[in-house]
C-alpha cells in the first residue's frame, strides 16, 4: 500500500511545479507589458497630449467668441 501512495504521490509532483513555474511566467510576461506600456507613455505621451490639446483649443477659439484656453 506505501508502494502504490509513494507512486501517487511521484505522478502528481511534476504538476504542482509546473503551475508555479507557468504562474511565474504569466507574471512575468504581464510585468514586461506593463513595463513597455509606461515607456512608450513616458516617451510619446506629453507630445501626443500636448498636440492633441492645442489643436482642441484651437478649434474651440474660433468656434466661440473671445474664447481662450
Amino acid at each position: 500500500m506505501l508502494h502504490f501512495l509513494r507512486i501517487l504521490l511521484q505522478v502528481r509532483e511534476p504538476r504542482r511545479s509546473e503551475r508555479g513555474a507557468s504562474a511565474v511566467e504569466y507574471g512575468l510576461l504581464i510585468a514586461g507589458i506593463a513595463a513597455l506600456i509606461v515607456v512608450v507613455v513616458f516617451l510619446f505621451g506629453g507630445v501626443v497630449l500636448t498636440h492633441l490639446f492645442q489643436s482642441t483649443c484651437d478649434t474651440m477659439g474660433q468656434n466661440i467668441p473671445n474664447g481662450s484656453c
